[in-house]
């Protein structure tokens, strides 16, 4: 039987999105839920395994950690990429790496999640309500504020088209800027220099990647108005995550809504977790009910087809 590792189910849901036991007697599956402690650890206990089914970025499978698979034949991620898998190291080896599809919009619906939750101080408001007080903050309308995207691709366009609604300005930055597509969503494209010291909100939606990695440091949020807010729903290494401390606990900007991090898990001591103006969530952009069944379907499908030599959705790059 072919030893499968579903890796990275911290929710332990994998077994209510597909009927592993239907493939019970062709392959030998094993769940992980937890994170490895690091990478030797991952070696050590994925040492048997000939296939890895990995939930997005959660576990970095590189050139060491595949060099030293010796059984590894396929890696299954979800969603249709995957930077924290090194592809090159993968072809090296002749293992073949497949992803599935992916729904954007929960990332955009996140991102006004903590948009509306950072302009109504619902963490401070919803935290007081449980300890008997009432109506002890003010909060900001959206109306006529100007909010800063820094990339407009699939999902920055659908924050765009919902400012737009709220009735809100929209301006966007990046290096590839489309700028059909900014009068095609009624936003103005600017320099990074005018987003950042114009924006009353800057949310971001470029790739992680060494393009944009610390595209955010503390020059940026000295530059930024102190009455500012940050969301980051994209990766973690856009952002300075030391320097985002240091702005948000000396007051530098209003506050930050931040899903992911340079680190993940977020360890449990760091100090954003400390702050009261960052409101913070595990990382659950793609975390649905509905990605989860596409993932796990088709990551059930591309393990099936690469068995029976005709692997599909195979990722090249």
């Amino acid at each position: 039987m072919l030893k499968v590792a579903i890796l990275d189910d911290y929710q332990n849901v994998s077994q209510e999105f597909v009927d592993l036991k239907k493939l019970y007697g062709k392959y030998e599956f094993k769940i992980f839920s937890q994170p490895f402690v690091d990478e030797a650890d991952a070696i050590e206990q994925l040492a048997d395994f000939e296939a890895l089914l990995i939930m997005r970025e959660r576990t970095p499978i590189s050139k060491n950690l595949i060099d030293n698979l010796n059984d590894l034949k396929y890696i299954i991620t979800s969603g249709t990429r995957n930077k924290a898998v090194d592809i090159e190291a993968a072809k090296k080896r002749k293992i073949i790496v497949c992803g599935t599809e992916i729904n954007f919009n929960p990332t955009c619906e996140l991102t006004w999640a903590l948009i509306l939750g950072l302009s109504k101080n619902l963490k401070t408001e919803i935290d007081n309500m449980y300890q008997g007080y009432w109506q002890t903050t003010v909060g900001f309308e959206l109306k006529g504020k100007i909010i800063g995207l820094i990339g407009l691709g699939r999902v920055g366009s659908q924050v765009a088209n919902i400012a737009n609604a709220f009735g809100m300005q929209v301006i966007a930055w990046s290096e590839n800027l489309d700028l059909d597509k900014c009068k095609e969503l009624n936003v103005l494209p600017c320099s990074k220099e005018d987003l950042i010291t114009t924006s009353d909100y800057i949310s971001i939606h470029v790739q992680g990647g060494d393009r944009y990695k610390d595209c955010i440091t503390i020059k940026e949020f000295d530059q930024m108005k102190k009455t500012a807010f940050l969301i980051n729903t994209s990766r973690g290494s856009i952002v300075n995550e030391d320097d985002l401390i240091i702005a948000l606990s000396t007051n530098v900007i209003m506050g930050a809504g931040i899903d992911v991090y340079e680190k993940e898990p977020l360890p449990e001591g760091n100090k954003l977790r400390f702050l009261p103006n960052a409101l913070l969530t595990p990382h659950l952009g793609y975390v649905t009910a509905e990605n989860y069944s596409i993932f796990y379907t088709q990551m059930i499908e591309d393990l099936e087809a690469c068995v029976n030599g005709k692997p599909i959705r195979v990722i090249e790059k």
